[in-house]
């Protein structure tokens, strides 16, 4: 039976844990989970194991049980170590999954405990307020001003008034409200329309699509040039079966069946990878997008300061000459030996009254913390009064007021704090005036505070003012609150300009104080403008504005849409922080958006392509840094797959069309998949960062992952290839078909290596590639050398290889000339550098 308990004391912990063995947890059923059966299908229906299959099905038709059974055991052994890169690509994506998973605030043993969603059970007492994802379906049991977004569910983006229903996956955009949950899983709304959320997407991008289109043209030159192959040989020597052989054989060596594995099993581990940087991925297509970002986009308050409020300066009296208290000296809070002057005894309580009563907001935390040091003891705080009204901040005006009923009928005292400007509006402060207490506001933002005004009124009856304005509100004083930078910030920035990226800071903060948080942070360059500036230009005035502006001051979460939108015209690649309801159109609008992980709603990450786990500036930046490497990593990998497949096509075509002993058989390719499939995957994914990574300009977004100047580097060096292994083969003349396969043989396995060390990093840096530590590709090479002294001398595997051992001048010959190919290769990668 359900438990109905008490709304304010939930769930015991006992009831909850039955529960969910009972109802299991509260998730959707992914669309499209493969199980081991489905993959392994997915897998035996590529093109090069089905050629694997049918060349061992051949050899045993045709009696060659020794080369058909060793065949098979390579299809099996590629077999497994491609499940085991794509089960590593699909952990990753699972585990990030699971990281993406929301929370859910619920009451439990009478405290409000946080858990993560798929943990809600029926009975459970849900707590939701503005921003968050509403984790179940259920009943209504307290609400105060609810909306919430259904347009998941019902298309309308229009936000609904909810007195009585709510269900799970829709978003609340304003009030907060006590939820009993009734259903959870597939037994809700959601889970009854078939609708899947929370999971990472997984479309095709545009690398996938450039990648996809270069396969397509080889497929159709390998079919052309097998075809041809088969037809030639058929008819001159009559052996069609053979010939059959031959063509596959050809099949296996040009088609690069390995670049769907790299570009499925790169992204996802890196974005694993991230999630150590204090970067949670969300959609995986914005790995490929983080090395090209040329503009960031970055809140201030908790992204570049610790969001750690305190308050370092009062300010009441006469406005040509107010008093001021400093409440903090060298930054540090440092707290006076006497009381709180009386004068400014209200200035901290209607501060507090203007505040939420259980504050989350580190600026309203800290107001409250003042006030239980200086006020405890005084008649403030304590006096019988309840809250009957509230005036939200808006766009509008950059206020809030809260109403309180006092103990004499009828009397209300209204409390509102906000932007100077705005408080000034409502005290319908004259021009004088507001000129006189502006320049105190900049006095202390040129201390790099943030500055509140702080004002009081009183109201008389119930028939509340439709606005604030229409209150009768009297100026108390200003606040000054600090807030640390993080040490790591100017390092971060330092490194961002390094890299070409343009940094703007964009905060809700008084021009004059961002000004001083952005030269502390090292964003010296640049102009400043404020929310009314950018509504004073045109969108053309805009986009001129903002490449050279630096830090974009007084803007609401609307005008960050607008920002996005402007510098896309200009053709900047663009990333933007944002932890709002409002900022879901900006953060969905950029090409990465970055939510915050501890301060961000519900809404913003769902927005977002990158979460901030500790909501810090230089987690991008170091996210930025991992997204550059995955893709150079990407590119060596392309160029690696592309290099080694040229000498292994021309060893299986030039022989046989020259009528010549085969070099390369299926079995030998099969073999070679072995060497090549974790080096391009799993070995170049573990390849460092360059050092130089962060001093290169971001990369064209639109250019391709494998463009001509790379596809002629990699020719070039799968030509240097062939030419070490042709000469192999002429050193070999006079020698037996099977000594000669087997030197030349040798040269290819070692030039493979060679092409991994050319291929990790730029030709000035490839001394570095012998000192920095890859211990995959170590693992790798020492595999590979391990199993060619196997092949080459122990009869088992030699004798269906079709090889010789060779003696120690042969050995040094084939060795050697595959040794000396990487002088080729780096001459090709060097002429590619000088290329303009």
């Amino acid at each position: 039976m359900t438990p109905t308990p008490e709304p304010h004391t939930g769930l015991t912990a006992e009831q909850a844990h039955q529960q969910l063995a009972m109802d299991g947890p509260n998730v959707l059923e992914a669309a499209h989970k493969r199980g081991v059966l489905q993959r392994l299908w997915d897998m035996l229906r590529q093109p090069m194991f089905a050629l694997l299959v049918l060349a061992a099905t051949l050899y045993l038709l045709l009696g060659d049980l020794a080369e058909g059974l060793t065949l098979c055991v390579f299809v099996l052994a590629v077999l497994a170590l491609t499940f085991y890169q794509e089960g590593k690509s699909e952990a990753a994506i699972d585990a990030l999954r699971q990281l993406s998973q929301p929370f859910a605030h619920v009451v439990r043993d009478g405290q409000r405990i946080k858990i993560p969603s798929r943990e809600v059970v029926v009975g459970d007492v849900l707590l939701i307020s503005e921003g968050d994802r509403i984790a179940a379906d259920g009943d209504l049991v307290q609400t105060d001003q609810l909306q919430v977004d259904e347009s998941m569910l019902t298309g309308e983006s229009v936000p609904v008034d909810k007195v009585d229903l709510v269900f799970a996956g829709t978003f609340v955009v304003r009030g907060h409200a006590m939820v009993r949950v009734t259903a959870t899983g597939m037994r809700g709304q959601m889970g009854r329309i078939g609708a899947t959320l929370n999971q990472i997407e997984d479309d095709i991008t545009p690398l996938q699509q450039q990648t996809a289109q270069l396969v397509k043209v080889l497929a159709w030159i390998t079919f052309v040039l097998c075809v041809a192959m088969v037809l030639i040989l058929g008819l001159r020597d009559g052996a069609w079966v053979p010939a059959l052989l031959s063509g596959i054989a050809l099949a296996m060596a040009i088609l690069p069946e390995e670049y769907p594995v790299v570009l499925a099993l790169m992204p996802a581990l890196g974005a694993r990878r991230l999630t150590q940087e204090g970067v949670l991925t969300r959609r995986l297509t914005a790995i490929e997008t983080l090395g090209a970002i040329t503009v960031l986009c970055t809140d201030k308050t908790g992204t570049l300061t610790e969001n750690r409020m305190t308050v370092s300066a009062l300010a009441v009296g006469n406005a040509h000459q107010p008093t001021v208290l400093s409440l903090a000296r060298r930054g540090v809070n440092a707290q006076p030996e006497n009381a709180l002057p009386e004068a400014f005894h209200a200035l901290v309580e209607h501060a507090i009254l203007a505040s939420d009563q259980h504050p989350f907001d580190p600026m309203e935390v800290a107001f409250h913390q003042l006030g239980q040091q200086f006020l405890q003891d005084t008649e403030h705080l304590h006096r019988d009064w309840r809250l009957v009204q509230t005036y939200a901040l808006s766009p509008a005006l950059r206020a809030m007021s809260h109403v309180w009923q006092s103990s004499h009928a009828g009397v209300h005292t209204v409390s509102a704090k906000g932007a100077p400007e705005a408080v000034m509006s409502l005290c319908h402060m004259p021009p004088e005036l507001q000129a006189q207490w502006a320049q105190a506001v900049n006095d202390m933002a040129a201390q790099g505070l943030r500055v509140l005004a702080v004002a009081q009124g009183v109201f008389e009856g119930s028939d509340w003012p439709a606005t604030e304005h229409d209150f009768e509100f009297a100026w108390v004083g200003l606040v000054g609150l600090s807030d640390p930078l993080r040490a790591e910030i100017p390092q971060a920035v330092a490194d961002c300009h390094s890299a070409s990226i343009q940094v703007i800071m964009i905060t809700g903060d008084y021009p004059a104080t961002a000004r001083v948080i952005a030269d502390q942070a090292g964003l010296r360059g640049g102009v400043t403008l404020t929310g009314d500036d950018m509504d004073a230009l045109s969108d053309e005035a805009l986009r001129e504005q903002l490449r050279h502006t630096s830090v974009c001051a007084r803007i609401s979460p609307q005008q960050k849409l607008r920002i996005v939108q402007a510098l896309k015209r200009n053709g900047e690649v663009v990333a933007m922080t944002g932890d709002g309801v409002n900022d879901a159109p900006a953060l969905r609008a950029a090409h990465v958006g970055v939510a915050m992980g501890l301060r961000g709603t519900d809404v913003a990450r769902e927005a977002a392509s990158l979460v901030l786990v500790d909501d810090n500036f230089a987690s991008i930046v170091q996210g930025i840094r991992a997204g550059r490497r995955i893709f150079g990593n990407l590119q060596k990998s392309m160029a690696y797959i592309f290099a080694i497949h040229i000498p292994i096509a021309s060893l299986a075509f030039v022989p046989m069309l020259l009528a010549l002993p085969p070099l390369l058989m299926p079995l030998h390719i099969a073999l070679l998949e072995l060497i090549i499939d974790p080096s391009c995957s799993i070995a170049f994914e573990n390849e460092p960062a360059e050092p130089d990574v962060m001093q290169r300009p971001p990369r064209d977004r639109y250019a391709p992952l494998f463009g001509a100047r790379a596809l002629l580097g990699a020719l070039g060096q799968g030509v240097s290839v062939m030419i070490a292994t042709g000469v192999t083969y002429a050193l070999a003349q006079g020698l037996s078909a099977q000594h000669s396969r087997t030197m030349v043989f040798t040269t290819l396995v070692v030039s493979n290596v060679m092409l991994m060390w050319a291929n990790r990093a730029q030709v000035g840096q490839l001394i570095r590639g012998l000192r920095v530590r890859n211990a995959v590709l170590m693992w790798v090479m020492g595999g590979t050398f391990l199993g060619l002294g196997l092949c080459l001398y122990l009869p088992w595997f030699a004798q269906p290889l079709q090889f010789a051992p060779l003696d120690a001048q042969q050995l040094v010959t084939a060795v050697g000339v595959g040794l000396a190919s990487v002088w080729g290769a780096l001459a090709c990668k060097w002429t590619m550098t000088l290329r303009p």
